[in-house]
């Protein structure tokens, strides 16, 4: 006597019948759900099809005579349907003749049984493509866990891990490519180094875990007060950089200045004991093709602006000289 597959009990797989006669349907179905298998039907090919794209099943015994498409014809469109061509699908057919198996196996059959069938063959048949289904599911399941762990792993390689922004290999890689790209296109490219001011002060009196807190909030202004395509930075302790994308050098300090004043209101912890009693910053400010034109000038003299803003007194933005 047959019984249960017990290796495949944890779920109720779902098979899917296309016959155009409902005794041939009826039959089928009593076999099947005996077993502990869910079962749904389809009288024509149309139908067929429609339901496959709809409920997913697991697996489908498709009868190859039949009205508006014949079962070869279906095989042939579900098979070529992304969402439809790793179910496994047996065609129950009354043609013993090696032509019509090849045509079906060209079709993209998974295996045959013929009719009249013997239900322990057509059980044997069903468990054996059900476990290879199985089988691709899981390993479906586990391709997607590495794509994710994959991504997962890449975010990291190019994230600061602190501020959850650009860390300075990043930085520097993309400001390379974006200099080229304005370069080929004849295109405004600036970049903005900020450093946080009196940020030694800060940490020395109130602790690295408090300091640490101070990164992370202005980091989260930064993001938060510029464009989705620009690109900012960790560039190293306490200094920012960042890369803002077809902006002039007019428009680059107006987007410096803004930074400069949201930081200078926000409200930090403990940020009364800073000179002048607030956390802030200063910023330097430097434009491609204007002011140089590859990464290290660049860098350079946005870097030497930001230390003239420090030598004019902090919280401020220089963009020239």
């Amino acid at each position: 006597m047959t019984t249960p597959p017990t290796d495949q009990d944890e779920r109720k797989y779902r098979i899917l019948i296309v016959d155009d006669v409902p005794v041939n349907i009826q039959l089928l179905k009593t076999h099947l759900e005996a077993m502990g298998y869910q079962t749904l039907s389809a009288e024509d090919g149309l139908e067929a099809l429609e339901k496959a794209r709809s409920e997913r099943p697991d697996l489908i015994l498709l009868d190859v005579m039949m009205p508006k498409l014949n079962g070869f014809e279906v095989c042939r469109t579900l098979k070529q349907d992304e969402r439809t061509q790793f179910i496994p699908i047996i065609m129950v057919t009354a043609l013993n003749d090696v032509e019509d198996r090849i045509k079906g196996i060209e079709a993209g059959a998974d295996d045959f049984i013929s009719k009249p069938f013997n239900k322990l063959e057509l059980l044997a048949r069903v468990k054996s493509l059900l476990r290879l289904k199985q089988l691709h599911d899981e390993l479906e399941e586990k391709v997607q866990e590495l794509e994710e762990a994959r991504e997962q792993l890449q975010e990291l390689a190019i994230t600061d891990g602190l501020t959850g922004l650009y860390n300075y290999r990043f930085f520097r890689e993309r400001l390379g490519q974006e200099i080229d790209r304005a370069e080929r296109h004849n295109l405004n490219l600036s970049m903005v180094m900020m450093d946080i001011d009196y940020f030694k002060n800060y940490n020395d009196t109130h602790g690295h875990p408090a300091g640490d807190v101070v990164l992370s909030t202005i980091a989260s202004l930064l993001r938060n007060n510029v464009r989705k395509i620009d690109i900012p930075a960790r560039y190293g302790g306490e200094e920012f950089a960042l890369i803002l994308l077809e902006t002039n050098l007019q428009n680059a300090a107006k987007v410096a200045e803004k930074l400069r004043r949201v930081v200078e209101e926000h409200p930090f912890p403990m940020e009364e004991t800073q000179p002048g009693g607030k956390l802030t910053i200063s910023a330097g400010v430097a434009t491609f093709p204007e002011d140089a034109r590859t990464a290290d000038d660049l860098i350079a003299v946005a870097d030497r602006r930001l230390y003239r803003a420090k030598e004019l007194g902090r919280n401020r933005v220089v963009a020239e000289g």
